[in-house]
């Protein structure tokens, strides 16, 4: 949960570059690449989380500029990714001018629960990140690059002369 609004934005600034690192390194053939025919695409999951922004601060009466969900998802990776970041920008305009330190312990409903605004941000970076996580499965299985986001990925530890670790 988070208590400062800077503490939250400075990991908010991190986690940004990363996804944006990992949309990035998207190719418009891989958007296709699902883990199996019931699950999710590369694209469906990117859209999902260059949309996220835009959505969960709506459900908390904050305008993020941004796509919605449901506007038909783009058929070029860097459509995602410039979306992605449009909105990620936006997020951190919006709440330094909507939100403060003090109003983060505070209640908020949202979906159909009560949660402190400073663990409805700490739930922002968490969704992100388990869907970025989601992403790179299907990219490796798409054969792409992935890149590092809390460390070197296999191919930047081997750039470095390291054995890959096991």
């Amino acid at each position: 949960m988070y208590r400062s609004l800077d503490d939250f934005l400075t990991d908010w600034r991190y986690e940004s570059e990363a996804t944006t690192k990992v949309l990035s390194n998207l190719t418009d053939p891989s958007l296709s690449q699902k883990v199996d025919p019931e699950g999710r695409s590369i694209s469906q999951i990117a859209w999902h989380i260059a949309t996220a922004p835009v959505e969960m601060l709506n459900h908390v009466g904050i305008k993020v500029d941004g796509h919605s969900r449901s506007e038909v998802i783009p058929n070029r990776a860097k459509d995602i990714a410039s979306a992605y970041q449009r909105a990620s920008a936006s997020l951190g305009e919006q709440l330094k001018k909507n939100w403060s330190d003090k109003m983060l312990p505070e209640e908020i409903e949202i979906f159909r629960d009560k949660w402190s605004r400073g663990k409805f941000l700490h739930s922002l970076i968490l969704h992100q990140a388990h869907h970025r996580g989601q992403m790179t499965v299907l990219m490796r299985q798409a054969g792409l690059k992935v890149p590092g986001v809390y460390g070197p990925s296999r191919e930047e530890w081997s750039a470095m002369g390291a054995k890959p670790q096991q």
